[in-house]
């Protein structure tokens, strides 16, 4: 499975199986008491957006929403209330950015610039966006030094975040469908033969084979295409890992959250990292207080857009 004990600090090793096999598990690189931190912070914030779906405004609905809408119905597993939310959230986003619509249809806007499902598996399953700047201590896992430079080594030492974020795989789920993460998607093949984006995933219960831990095709990042929509992978494996772990895949690597058969939910924390010079997934210079952004080193705050994205020029 490619588990990897951090003792050791064996990261050549770990780069090894991630450039031929695509993905790794490193065991016991967080302590029993760092995850029960962590995994108390985030069911709080679960609980709290269960109750209080994230609700910034709204704005002027426009011709092209029914086919917006339309494509996030056949795309995503929402309730109708969830299906509004997505809806309401990009109307206001649209206003903000003075009324300008997508020149392509929703099914090809790159996923950055799409508002996606916080509620999922018809409100089973749930995702917590702008995590840092709600819980400011899951920083320490962006610019957590073994992975950091594990992560340094393959997309350079200038890399930025693209996005983290807190999932949980809700009880009873079928799991996701397979795919390679942001902007592959947009490519055309053949991918490139290099990674541009590295994901990792803390693990802060138990992955297992039945709770909704990440599948993934091993070797998959060498065939330099994408997996066809709704196709079973008859080699993929499951990403089995003990609390305290982090799994890594790389971005051209199939992948997929499984099928959850338990009765409870399968919690995790993604750090998503890129190359300098894409563009990330989240901008967190917009979305990050001030008063927080101060309290990070200057490093995290490299990593988290700051001195490192687009300028205003002349």
């Amino acid at each position: 499975m490619g588990a990897h004990s951090i003792s050791g600090h064996d990261l050549k090793s770990v780069l090894t199986h991630l450039s031929e096999h695509g993905y790794a598990v490193l065991e016991g690189v967080l302590s029993n008491s760092e995850v029960r931190h962590y995994r108390g912070l985030v069911e709080e914030l679960f609980e709290r957006e269960q109750n209080e779906p994230f609700n910034p405004g709204d704005g002027p609905a426009l011709p092209a929403d029914a086919e917006i809408e339309k494509y996030l119905k056949e795309s995503y597993l929402v309730s109708e209330a969830e299906l509004a939310r997505l809806m309401q959230r990009i109307r206001y986003t649209r206003a903000q950015n003075q009324g300008t619509v997508w020149p392509v249809s929703p099914s090809q806007v790159v996923k950055n610039f799409l508002h996606l499902p916080t509620l999922f598996d018809h409100d089973k399953s749930q995702r917590i966006w702008n995590l840092v700047n709600k819980a400011p201590d899951f920083g320490k896992l962006i610019e957590q030094p073994v992975m950091l430079k594990l992560v340094r080594d393959i997309l350079g030492p200038d890399c930025v975040l693209a996005d983290c974020s807190a999932t949980s795989i809700g009880p009873h789920t079928e799991g996701g469908a397979w795919h390679v993460d942001v902007p592959l998607g947009q490519l055309p093949e053949p991918l490139p033969d290099f990674p541009l984006t590295v994901q990792n995933a803390w693990v802060l219960d138990e992955f297992t084979t039945t709770n909704g831990a990440t599948q993934i095709v091993p070797g998959s990042h060498r065939t330099r295409k994408k997996p066809q929509w709704g196709e079973q992978q008859e080699n993929s494996v499951v990403l089995a890992a003990p609390a305290g772990s982090v799994v890594i895949w790389l971005s051209n690597t199939w992948h997929r959250s499984g099928p959850n058969v338990t009765d409870g939910p399968r919690p995790a924390i993604l750090c998503y990292y890129c190359r300098s010079w894409i563009k990330p997934f989240t901008d967190f210079t917009s979305s990050l207080s001030p008063e927080i952004a101060r309290t990070f080193s200057p490093e995290l705050r490299y990593l988290l857009g700051f001195s490192s994205n687009a300028l205003v020029r002349g």
